[in-house]
């Protein structure tokens, strides 16, 4: 069984439509994000929790592909593992300082998510004992 090659595009046929888009859905951007902040690459079930939530394995090669497509990534196969890394150094040099931004605007999102939520559920517990 031979496996189809990979569509890697070259960075000058990557668009900034493309990355907007691929990243416009939490669960993509909150991968590339983790994938940026790493040296190393990373297979796919590294990924299988975002946010707490599990994500089915069809789900997470559909993201990966739109990644992959967009040029935001390179995956490699390694037996029967796909590898992930960030193709950040190569559209720096083509949009100077956008993927930085996105990913400083993810990282700023998720840390106001998470004191809303750690401040609501103060609230909850301190409404709960009042009536008790």
């Amino acid at each position: 069984m031979c496996m189809r090659p990979l569509l890697h595009p070259s960075v000058q046929d990557v668009t900034v439509e493309a990355i907007l888009h691929a990243l416009s859905d939490p669960v993509r951007v909150a991968i590339f994000a983790n994938i940026v902040g790493q040296d190393c690459s990373h297979n796919c079930a590294a990924f299988s929790k975002i946010n707490e939530k599990p994500i089915p394995k069809s789900t997470l090669s559909q993201h990966f592909k739109i990644l992959r497509e967009a040029g935001l990534i390179r995956g490699e196969r390694q037996g029967v593992e796909m590898y992930n890394t960030s193709r950040c150094a190569e559209i720096d040099k083509r949009f100077p300082g956008l993927i930085a931004s996105i990913v400083t605007a993810h990282n700023i999102q998720l840390a106001d998510t998470d004191r809303t939520t750690r401040a609501n559920k103060r609230n909850s517990a301190k409404q709960s004992a009042r009536s008790k």
